[in-house]
């Protein structure tokens, strides 16, 4: 079953190392599909495959200005990502918060023990 709600094809675009890589490239600036080629050993149908996920996934949009087709990067989609993900990020904040608590109690208890000890 292919999950096809808007975060799950988020995170499905996001889950491959290249189209991560190109998303940073278009932090940088729009690119054009050979330029975002440019660092990988793959084809350029490769890349245009990577585009189109990007695409669906409204990571990116396309643009066509003569012969030439640019890409730009759309945040809002990362933005619902990291809205998603900064609830956990609490969470884990908070336990790890506890957490240390707890070992810094348990270490001044054993630092009393070993002074109380003869």
């Amino acid at each position: 079953m292919v999950a096809t709600d808007r975060l799950s094809v988020i995170f499905a675009a996001l889950a491959d190392p290249t189209r991560r890589a190109i998303l940073a490239r278009l932090a940088e600036g729009d690119a054009t599909v050979g330029e975002l080629a440019e660092p990988f050993a793959i084809s350029l149908p490769a890349i245009s495959r990577h585009l189109k996920v990007l695409e669906q996934a409204g990571l990116i949009t396309r643009s066509r200005t003569a012969q030439w087709r640019s890409s730009s990067l759309n945040p809002e989609p990362l933005r619902e990502a990291t809205t998603w993900m900064e609830r956990y990020r609490q969470f884990w904040d908070t336990n790890f918060d506890r957490l240390d608590a707890h070992l810094k109690r348990m270490r001044a208890e054993q630092e009393t023990r070993e002074r109380e000890a003869p």
